[in-house]
C-alpha cells in the first residue's frame, strides 16, 4: 500500500514515504557495504518485480522418434558481461510450440540497462525426472538463443516481445530456429494506496512549561521480512510521541489497529484510546488521549510501467557545455578530448549512459541535441545552438547520432563562455509546452552536461519557476 521505509530494529517497518536509489559501482552492481548501510536506515532501492512468461513457436526438432522436449534458461547480463542465471522453465514434453507454465522473476530497474539472454535446450529423455535446477546444460541439445533488453519488453503496449532464435554465433544459417515470445507482468499484489488523516484529542501533556508537541509514528509488524504490506487486516502499531529537539522523544501512548480497523473508525466517526505501556505484562494503562480518523481515502496507484504500456513516452534532450573551462580538445587533459583508441570522455560517457537507458521509451528515437557557450564560424558566442551544426535540424537520430554530432561540433565550434543555461531551458520548455498543448503523452528529460560553475543561476531558477507556474513540464 504505497512505498514503505523500513525499520530493521524491533521487527517493525515505518509506513509512508518512498524508496530511494541505491548507489552503484563501476560494474553496474550495487555496493554491498553501502546497501547494508542504507537498508539499516530504511532506504530501499526503486525497483519493480516482474514475472516473465515464455512461449515459443517452430522450434527445431532434435529427437528422432518424437518431438523436442524444450526448456528455457534465462540469464541477465551484469557488469563486465558476466551472466547471472535468473531461472529455468519446466521441461515441455514433445512440443515444438510450447507455452511454459513456470514464470521467471526479474527485478526491473528503470535506470539500468538490463540485457536478457534466453537459451532454449532440448532435454534428453533420461533427465526428465531430474530437477531442472540441477541439469548440466552441456549434456543437453541447444535449440537456439534470443536476447533483448528488459526495457524493450515493458515499453510494448502488450508488454510482449517476440524474438527470433539464432545460434550462439548470432546466425541462424539456412535453418529456421523458431521464435520465442516473452511477456512481462508486474507481481504487485495490490496497487491500492490509502490516504488517512488523523486527529488526536485529550493527549497527556509531557512538558512542564508548555504543551506537548505531538507526532505519530506508524509502523507495521514484519514477520516474513517481505516489503509488501499485503492485507488491510495486517496490524499497524501507531505510537504518539512528544517531540523534543534533542531527539529524546517521549512516548505519550500507543495502540495497534489494522487498516480495516481504521476504516471502521472513520465510518463510525468514533475514536480509540491510546495505551500507556508498562514494564509489567498486562498492566498497561488506558490513556484519556484518543485517536480519530477524519479522512480515509482508498484509491488505485498506477505504476510507472502502467503509464508506459498505456502509451506514454519519455523524450530525451541533451545540451553540451562548450565553454573554455573544459580545456583545449586537442590536449589529453581536456574534458572534450577524443581518444583515438575509443575510450569515452566524460561527456561521451554521460550521453551514452543516460541516452541508452531512455532511448527505449522514445518511439522515434530522435533526440534534440544542443551546445552552449561556444562560437561557430567565428561568430558571436551562442548559448543554444544545434549540435549537428545545421540551422534547422535540432534533432539527431539515436544515441549514436548525438555522439556523431558532438564529435563533429568539436571540430567546428570554438570554446568560449560564460556558462549560461537559460536559453537551453527555455528552448526545451518550448518543445515540451507545444507537446502538452497538442495533448501528447510525453514526458521530457533534459540532460545538461557541464563542467563548471553556472553563471546565470537566477535566470535558470526563474526559467524553471516560470514554466512550472504556467503548467508546462
Amino acid at each position: 500500500m504505497g512505498g514503505c521505509f523500513s525499520d530493521v530494529k524491533g521487527g517493525k517497518q515505518a509506513i509512508g514515504g518512498g524508496a530511494q536509489h541505491m548507489p552503484i559501482n563501476s560494474d553496474g552492481d550495487t555496493n554491498d557495504a553501502v546497501e547494508l548501510f542504507n537498508r539499516s536506515r530504511g532506504v530501499y532501492p526503486l525497483s519493480t518485480q516482474l514475472e516473465l512468461s515464455l512461449s515459443a513457436t517452430n522450434l527445431l526438432d532434435r529427437d528422432i522418434m518424437s518431438k523436442s522436449d524444450p526448456m528455457v534458461v534465462v540469464n541477465i547480463k551484469k557488469g563486465e558481461g558476466k551472466l547471472e542465471e535468473l531461472g529455468r522453465t519446466e521441461v515441455m514434453l514433445n512440443s515444438l510450440n510450447p507455452a511454459w507454465i513456470e514464470k521467471i522473476t526479474v527485478s526491473y530497474q528503470f535506470e539500468f540497462m538490463q540485457p536478457l539472454i534466453f537459451h532454449v535446450y532440448d532435454i534428453d529423455t533420461k533427465y526428465h525426472n531430474v530437477n531442472v535446477k540441477t541439469l548440466n546444460l552441456k549434456d543437453q541439445d541447444f535449440l537456439g538463443e534470443g536476447s533483448c533488453v528488459l526495457s524493450e519488453i515493458v515499453t510494448k503496449q502488450s508488454r510482449s516481445l517476440t524474438l527470433n532464435l539464432h545460434n550462439t554465433n548470432g546466425r541462424g544459417g539456412l535453418r529456421n530456429l523458431g521464435t520465442l515470445t516473452v511477456h512481462a507482468e508486474e507481481t504487485m499484489a495490490s496497487k491500492s494506496v490509502v490516504e488517512i488523516k488523523f486527529r488526536c484529542s485529550h493527549l497527556e501533556n509531557k512538558d512542564l512549561f508548555s504543551k506537548s508537541d505531538p507526532f505519530l509514528r506508524i509502523s507495521r509488524i514484519v514477520e516474513s521480512g517481505g516489503s509488501q504490506f499485503g492485507s488491510k487486516d495486517n496490524p499497524l502499531i501507531i505510537e504518539c510521541f512528544d517531540f523534543n529537539i534533542n531527539g529524546n522523544h517521549v512516548l505519550i501512548g500507543k495502540l495497534q489497529k489494522s487498516v480495516a480497523d481504521l476504516e471502521r473508525l472513520y465510518k463510525e466517526k468514533s475514536g480509540v484510546n491510546f495505551v500507556i505501556p508498562s514494564s509489567h505484562l498486562g498492566h498497561e494503562k488506558v490513556s484519556k488521549g484518543q485517536l480519530f480518523v477524519d479522512q480515509f481515502c482508498e484509491k488505485e496507484q498506477f505504476s510507472f510501467l502502467d503509464y508506459i504500456s498505456s502509451g506514454f513516452e519519455l523524450n530525451f534532450m541533451v545540451a553540451v557545455d562548450f565553454t573554455a573551462s573544459n580545456g583545449n580538445p586537442q590536449q589529453h587533459d581536456s574534458l572534450h578530448y577524443i581518444d583515438p583508441y575509443g575510450r569515452l570522455n566524460s561527456y561521451q560517457q554521460a550521453i551514452t549512459e543516460v541516452g541508452e537507458v531512455i532511448q527505449f521509451y522514445d518511439a522515434d528515437k530522435r533526440f534534440p541535441a544542443w551546445g552552449f557557450g561556444g562560437r561557430t564560424a567565428g561568430g558571436p558566442v551562442l548559448h543554444c545552438f544545434n549540435l549537428d551544426g545545421t540551422s534547422t535540424g535540432f534533432e539527431v537520430e539515436g544515441v549514436q547520432g548525438i555522439m556523431a554530432a558532438y564529435a563533429s561540433a568539436l571540430h567546428n565550434v570554438s570554446l568560449s563562455g560564460p556558462t549560461l543555461f537559460g536559453q537551453v531551458i527555455n528552448r526545451a520548455a518550448e518543445i515540451a509546452g507545444n507537446s502538452l498543448f497538442h495533448n501528447n503523452n510525453k514526458y521530457y528529460v533534459l540532460l545538461i552536461i557541464t563542467d563548471g560553475i553556472l553563471t546565470d543561476l537566477q535566470e535558470t531558477k526563474d526559467a524553471l519557476c516560470r514554466f512550472q507556474t504556467n503548467g508546462d513540464p
